[in-house]
């Protein structure tokens, strides 16, 4: 899975009083290996294009903790008509600590409903996956 892949550090505060990384930070650490994805792949901070996180699924095996070293790497399976879905992988000192998917769905920034992914973005994104989207996203 995944040729993108981001390095997290874990802070402090992301320990729980399990001493162990909270479940709701793993969403975190997924969301900026997406935001840096964009930067990269899209050229483009996710804070200026217009989109919504419709779905965030995350199956966890295993606690990561403070000294440890996270890895987060994601997968694009397919690139929809305004749906981007997403999966990672999440790492702690080499072995997988959780999966997740999620779908990022493209907005009109003025009427905030869905809007076909930009041509350049879904270019972008095929190379980089290695997708033939000859199709131009019809399986939405």
């Amino acid at each position: 899975m995944g040729e993108f892949s981001s390095d997290i550090q874990v802070r402090f505060r992301d320990i729980d009083a399990m001493g162990h990384v909270n479940n709701a930070v793993y969403a975190t650490y997924v969301e900026q290996a997406r935001t840096e994805y964009f930067k990269e792949v899209l050229e483009t901070g996710l804070d200026s294009v217009s989109t919504v996180l419709a779905t965030l699924e995350l199956s966890y095996e295993r606690p990561i903790l403070l000294e440890q070293s996270v890895t987060v790497e994601i997968d694009v399976p397919e690139i929809g008509r305004s749906s981007l879905p997403m999966e990672y992988e999440i790492f702690a000192d080499g072995e997988r600590a959780a999966t997740a998917e999620s779908v990022q769905v493209f907005l009109d920034p003025e009427t905030e409903k869905p809007h076909p992914i930009p041509d350049r973005f879904r270019e972008r994104i095929a190379a980089f996956e290695d997708l033939d989207d000859a199709a131009g996203g019809q399986s939405d």
